[in-house]
């Protein structure tokens, strides 16, 4: 395998805050630290990494005649439910080869409504759901309590705060309500489940694709939690994480993961959420076909070092298979 030279895209935290926006604004955007690392472990690996930064200074360098063998994209874009195409529709006008997936998954993955449909209408489980677009369409939510509320189009478990477990019906139009007015998106309303959590991350393309593992979630405290953006934030105190295996939790959930990474054209990487119902069936949460990167908190470099996949490894089998995907070796 040769060694690349690959350009970095990134959001910056720092950056957008500089300009201006609120901490909430750039929940999902990367610091410093994870570039830093990528940068770190492509070098560990014999590539030749270069700072791109955000996807106005690609456009400029790539309408300028740059290119790069690779871009390794982890820029998640700031504004609206497809956001998270916008790099990689980028690179394809260019015909610049990049990481992940290409920009319809990115953009219909992001939409989380959109994905549950998809995955649904394949026969594949998800829990009952509707969409509020307006505080009055709560009321015709045909879903019984408890359900469970979050931004349709968010990732990081933005705006997922413990108000976002609805125990009654008159509860669902005010926090719905309140949604609607931080995020100015429509609103996910699912039926809630009550079981485990686990996310599966898997990796390739083609009759490459394999699991690295199935990560089971859970609570220090012994409830039934919710992985709010708190919990995530101040995991080493709060959650736990382990490593299924053998047992049929983790065997359903791998293949249902495997078979919603082919169903949605996920490309490279991805990691896929599951929460059990009251029957203990892993039903599908959603898929992040950009998932993070941060070496230490990230859900996917976690998955990975419990699988005793080290960070630079990780890195190096998504470079793997973006580069066999591009044609860049055999």
């Amino acid at each position: 395998m040769r060694s690349l030279r690959i350009g970095l895209c990134y959001d910056l935290k720092t950056d957008y805050l500089a300009a201006g926006f609120a901490a909430e604004d750039v929940m999902e955007l990367d610091e410093e630290e994870t570039v830093a690392a990528i940068v770190g472990a492509l070098e560990q690996l014999g590539h030749r990494p270069e700072r791109g930064g955000r996807g106005v200074e690609l456009a400029r360098r790539l309408a300028a005649g740059e290119r790069w063998d690779l871009v390794f994209n982890i820029a998640e874009g700031i504004r609206g439910r497809s956001r998270e195409a916008q790099v990689p529709a980028l690179c394809e006008l260019f015909d610049q080869p990049y990481t992940f997936s290409d920009p319809l998954t990115c953009a219909v993955t992001l939409d989380k409504a959109l994905a549950k449909r998809l995955v649904r209408d394949h026969g594949l489980p998800t829990a009952p759901f509707a969409v509020v677009e307006r505080p009055e369409d709560a009321m015709s939510v045909d879903l019984a309590p408890p359900l469970f509320i979050k931004p349709v189009a968010e990732g990081s478990s933005k705006g997922v705060t413990g108000r976002c477990r609805i125990g009654t019906r008159e509860e669902l139009a005010d926090a719905c309500a309140e949604l609607l007015h931080a995020f100015r998106q429509p609103v996910l309303v699912e039926s809630y489940l009550p079981g485990r959590e686990v996310t599966v991350g898997v990796v390739g393309n083609g009759g490459e694709v394999r699991v690295m593992g199935v990560m089971e979630i859970i609570f220090r405290d012994g409830t039934d939690g919710d992985y709010t953006a708190v919990n995530k934030q101040e995991f080493e105190s709060r959650v736990r994480y382990r490593l299924l295996d053998g047992e049929p939790l983790a065997e359903r959930a791998r293949e249902r993961a495997l078979a919603i990474y082919e169903l949605l054209s996920c490309r490279d990487v991805a990691r896929i959420d599951f929460r059990c119902d009251a029957a203990g069936e892993p039903q599908f949460l959603e898929i992040n076909p950009l998932p993070g990167l941060h070496p230490t908190y990230s859900d996917l470099s976690i998955l990975s070092s419990l699988a005793g996949v080290p960070y630079p490894e990780l890195l190096g089998r998504i470079v793997e298979a973006a580069g066999r995907r591009w044609g860049l070796w055999s």
